[in-house]
């Protein structure tokens, strides 16, 4: 099975702690994890680092050409560097630059290459297109099953 990751960008303690341990619960470890994921901040790489902590493997579907240099603080682009170099397969979606169509096109083909979408999601609309709530609907739309991953009366930044 394989098993894809939306989420927020910036994530409360409470929720990483939530999320982390909902994923050491129920995913397999070593050679039967499949992960796939965007690799942008917050639920993206925290998912992609436990999947490759656990010995899966890592599939990364990139929104764009540039997408590090563009986005992402000296810290996170490290990490996100790190984890893309980890990845067994790394796709670019056919974006030259960040843009809502790019993240949405690398959410839905995300989707696509999953069994099973983990949300770390509020369930709040998203902000633009593109974002978390996009790619749930999406998923949902298209019958994965979905794991929202959130604790009630916890807000986002």
């Amino acid at each position: 099975m394989r098993f894809g990751v939306t989420g927020h960008r910036i994530l409360p303690p409470s929720i990483v702690d939530r999320a982390v341990a909902h994923w050491n619960r129920v995913l397999p470890a070593g050679a039967q994890l499949y992960g796939v994921s965007n690799l942008a901040d917050g639920a993206d790489q925290l998912f992609a680092a436990h999947v490759l902590a656990a010995g899966g493997t890592l599939e990364v579907v990139l929104p764009c050409e540039g997408y590090a240099g563009s986005l992402f603080a000296d810290d996170s682009r490290e990490r996100f560097e790190d984890l893309r170099r980890a990845a067994a397969i790394v796709t670019t979606m056919p974006f030259p630059e960040p843009s809502e169509q790019a993240f949405l096109a690398a959410g839905q083909a995300l989707v696509d290459r999953c069994d099973h979408l983990f949300a770390v999601w509020d369930g709040r609309p998203a902000r633009g297109v593109g974002g978390t709530a996009d790619v749930v609907t999406y998923a949902r739309d298209r019958g994965r099953p979905v794991t929202v991953l959130w604790v009630d009366g916890v807000l986002r930044a």
